[in-house]
């Protein structure tokens, strides 16, 4: 259950981020944002971004779990560090500037850490392969 709603998550991020799909920047604008926002460097921007999408559905299918839940997991410290300054908890209310905390990055890190730490489970490619 964890590994499917953790893809999921990651995958439509990252599809955001990508391609503008579900409401998202897009690639060109999201390199911006990370560049002007927190700084990060575009080669980084971009790692994190494929890294999410592919991650997640690596995730999500069960392939390569350990090693996909591992980066996912680099990027939500990434992503706590950044919101560290908001404080823990989200912005329900959506006042830009204001509480948009890491409450949400800590949850899906211990989501991917969880996987890093069991594996993909039993319906899973990496199970299939494993007992080829």
């Amino acid at each position: 259950v964890i590994r499917l709603a953790l893809g999921c998550i990651f995958m439509a991020h990252g599809a955001q981020m990508l391609f503008g799909l579900f409401g998202g920047a897009g690639f060109a604008q999201t390199m911006q944002q990370f560049q002007q926002g927190p700084g990060i460097p575009m080669p980084l921007t971009f790692i994190a971004m494929v890294t999410e999408f592919f991650g997640g559905l690596a995730v999500l299918v069960g392939c390569l779990t350990r090693l996909a839940a591992l980066g996912l997991a680099v990027i939500m410290v990434v992503a706590i560090k950044v919101h560290w300054a908001s404080g823990f908890f989200l912005n329900l209310n959506c006042t830009p500037g204001v509480g948009q905390g890491f409450e949400f990055n800590f949850a899906l890190l211990a989501m991917a850490l969880a996987l890093v730490a069991s594996g993909s489970g039993n319906a899973s490619i990496d199970r299939w392969i494993s007992q080829l």
